[in-house]
């Protein structure tokens, strides 16, 4: 059976008993789509007719909220799917939608439009099939070669499922209102609404989020997306994608769903944000744990004179697959994590590196634990090449820097047996730049020249892999040297913990180091791979073996004996 890249999901069935046939109806798009699913709800629609079937409007209720939800959470199973459900038919008790009079325009035009509708015989009735895609073509753009697929056949058993009884969806929304609400109680409209968050890595609870936002709005959406200091507490903020693409990946997500919106997607840069100063607002949407965050939005604008925004809170997506360390929630920090060890960029092809060898740069920031992951590599087979064993190299008597530094700096940076005092040195060139530039440029380039001489010194080992572990890889520029830069990432405050309890500084003196260095921002930006150690040491061991194992896979197979 072909896959395509992208389909359309037309469900016809009831939502009630839809609910209970979502996972083999996921399922089985899952085998046909391998990236964009998108699906448009028209419960009742008869495609079995002689006159070709019309789109019509769906009363949006709590039902149909809470069946977004449950659909999202079941597609949550199916990552490779970027589930997007369309809300153009979906209207609200206080606003008439008009039926689709044009085409849509979807961002990924369908190749496949696939239905749950049921045949009399549950096999891929033809004419059925016809009115499918006719149907489809007349709602959204389509590719010119679509194809059509009835669902039902696909279950395996041949059998049509049974009917369900009439059940109503678990509940999933809750206005801030204490009045009970009926799951088919229409959904009020409101002109102008908000919703906010990080929205990195776009996903099924973010959509969850997005969606109510979007039915409830009927003219304006403003989307909140957090920036600058309120990135600061995420998890691996290193990893968080830049805002201008997680503006971009919302806004096409936001446009195919319900292009009679208009949105205005704005930094969050406080936690009120628009939703806090804007008198035009008349709802908010937000989740379990920023519900909090929510009535607080409500105290402020009470204080400042403004109405208060009706609140919609929506229950958190559960993600069944969590690992050890992860959130139980469906999260973008999760996902972070599970990055951790990928290869986030091609590597650099570096012909001026001796033939015959792979050569990777590790580092880090001060009390990062790079130095452990090096062990951990080294034990994997890699050959280890230590910059701080060669700048000891480089500083010692007779050494290839020793004579220019002592003329540099003078003699009363000596030991009395004429070694050069590494503490008196540092003190004089730390925080002041033109020292320092003019130590480094003496001792980098001798370092680097040591560090080819030790990448010849491996092959002749026959080792076919190496790693130069060196904290300021990127500094120095010795990433010409190597194929790939690996990065180990620590939020800068356990950083500090650890400089304070390993080298017995204060917290100033440790935060000191760390501010001559690149932050991890900087570092992971021009990194291939990137490993945490905040976590247990086995979980820091996994990463590594994850990583190593596949590095292995994308070495020339020359690389790969002898390791």
């Amino acid at each position: 059976m072909a896959v395509f890249r992208s389909g359309l999901l037309v469900l016809t069935t009831p939502l009630a008993t839809l609910a209970a046939r979502l996972p083999p109806i996921l399922t089985s798009a899952s085998r046909l789509v391998n990236h964009t699913l998108y699906v448009h709800l028209q419960p009742g629609m008869n495609l079995g007719g002689p006159a070709q079937p019309q789109a019509s409007p769906v009363q949006a209720t709590f039902e149909v909220l809470d069946f977004i939800t449950h659909l999202y959470t079941g597609a949550d199973l199916h990552r490779h799917l970027d589930v997007r459900i369309l809300l153009t038919n979906i209207q609200t008790k206080s606003t008439l939608i008009p039926v689709l009079s044009s085409v849509q325009n979807l961002a990924h035009p369908p190749e496949v439009v696939l239905t749950d509708f049921q045949t009399l015989d549950g096999s891929q009735y033809n004419p059925v099939k016809q009115q499918l895609e006719r149907y489809a073509t007349s709602c959204y753009s389509c590719s010119p070669q679509l194809s059509s697929v009835l669902l039902y056949p696909d279950y395996g058993t041949g059998e049509m499922p049974m009917e369900l009884p009439n059940a109503l969806l678990p509940s999933t929304i809750r206005p801030a209102s204490p009045v009970a609400r009926s799951p088919r109680q229409p959904v009020r409209g409101y002109r102008r609404g908000a919703v906010g968050g990080t929205f990195d890595r776009l996903h099924n609870a973010h959509k969850v989020l997005l969606s109510v936002a979007c039915v409830l709005a009927q003219e304006q959406l403003v989307v909140g997306v957090a920036d600058k200091d309120l990135l600061k507490s995420k998890l691996l903020p290193e990893l968080l994608q830049p805002y201008s693409e997680r503006v971009g990946h919302l806004n096409e997500f936001l446009v195919d769903i319900k292009p009679s919106l208009t949105f205005e997607l704005t930094p969050l840069l406080d936690p009120y944000g628009p939703a806090g100063s804007d008198p035009t607002l008349e709802f908010l949407v937000v989740s379990e744990e920023t519900y909090r965050g929510g009535m607080a939005v409500n105290r402020f604008r009470l204080e400042n004179g403004k109405e208060e925004l009706a609140l919609y809170q929506i229950q958190l997506l559960k993600d069944q697959s969590h690992k050890e360390n992860e959130e139980e929630k469906v999260s973008s920090s999760s996902f972070r994590q599970r990055i951790l060890g990928d290869l986030l960029q091609p590597p650099n092809e570096r012909p001026e590196v001796p033939s015959g060898i792979y050569v990777l740069g590790l580092t880090g920031i001060s009390g990062s634990g790079k130095s452990s992951v090096a062990q951990r590599l080294k034990n994997l087979g890699a050959y280890i090449i230590d910059s701080d064993h060669l700048g000891h190299r480089a500083y010692a008597p007779g050494g290839p820097a020793y004579q220019l530094v002592v003329e540099a700096f003078g003699t009363d940076i000596l030991h009395q047996d004429g070694t050069i005092n590494r503490k008196v040195l540092g003190s004089r060139v730390f925080g002041n730049k033109k020292q320092l530039k003019m130590l480094t440029d003496i001792v980098w380039p001798v370092i680097a020249k040591l560090a080819r001489e030790e990448m010849d010194v491996a092959v002749a080992k026959g080792k076919t892999l190496c790693v130069i572990d060196a904290a300021m890889l990127l500094e120095a520029g010795w990433q010409n040297m190597v194929h790939e830069v690996w990065t180990v990432v620590i939020p800068e405050t356990e950083a500090v913990r650890r400089i304070v309890e390993r080298d017995g500084l204060s917290e100033a003196a440790a935060q000191s180091r760390l501010q001559n260095q690149m932050s991890g921002q900087q570092l992971v930006e021009q990194s291939h791979v990137v490993l945490c150690t905040l976590w247990e040491s086995h979980v820091t061991q996994r990463q590594v073996e994850k990583a190593w194992d596949l590095l292995q896979k994308r070495l020339p197979k020359a690389h790969q004996t002898r390791n």
